[in-house]
């Protein structure tokens, strides 16, 4: 069962990491080539949760700042909030992306560590901060601009360039951050009986020896 420091501790990771997708917002939006979705900064962040607070934390953090925006928070780039931002634009599918896309992160990062070899780590970011927020994503928009599937599919290569950058800054700073606290990510510690590990198990075997003699 975590303490109660370590479960003020994640609640505090992920509002930080919720804050900090919602400031990636701040810098405004770019829309290129009349495609209904802008090109942001705020795409980083879900990567950097999964990837930093693993899937469970990550998720959330995204979550988090899903359920805010559509309590009708402007926290979306371009300051846009709302039900109708989250659940019917056109970008909407992208944003639930970030969700599946932290979960992804997280939990193929934890499998990379301790030793998070860069390359794989590019990969894994890869994956789930581009690819699973793709198969979301663009589906969606074309559903909610009417447009034919491979036509919003060609037109989503413009994020590409952008999104390549996101994946390799976001392997970079895992990497520097798991190597510089290599227990981000790890279970939390069982408290242990005193005497050790084995106490436990030499506790059960005394009362079993003890109750046998008894019997006999």
């Amino acid at each position: 069962m975590p303490s109660p420091r370590s479960t003020a501790r994640d609640l505090a990771q992920i509002a930080v990491f919720a804050a900090l997708i919602a400031a990636l917002g701040l810098p405004g939006t770019l829309y290129l080539g009349g495609n209904a979705v802008p090109i942001t900064l705020q795409s980083l962040g879900p990567m950097l949760a999964g990837a930093m607070l693993g899937a469970r934390k990550g998720g959330l953090a995204v979550l988090t700042f899903i359920a805010l925006t559509t309590c009708g928070l402007p926290l979306l780039a371009g300051f846009r909030g709302g039900p109708g931002a989250v659940f019917a634009a056109p970008t909407s599918g992208y944003l639930w992306g970030w969700l599946l896309g932290a979960i992804v992160v997280g939990t193929l990062t934890k499998r990379l560590l301790p030793r998070y070899p860069l390359w794989l780590g590019i990969l894994a970011t890869a994956v789930g901060g581009v690819l699973c927020v793709y198969l979301i994503g663009i589906p969606w928009q074309a559903i909610r601009t009417e447009t034919p599937l491979w036509t919003a599919i060609a037109g989503s290569g413009i994020y590409l360039p952008g999104d390549a950058i996101k994946v390799v800054v976001t392997a970079l700073t895992a990497k520097q951050v798991h190597r510089a606290y290599p227990g981000l990510l790890a279970a939390p510690r069982r408290r242990q009986l005193p005497g050790g590990p084995d106490a436990g198990a030499r506790a059960t075997a005394d009362g079993a020896q003890t109750q046998h003699r008894a019997e006999r």
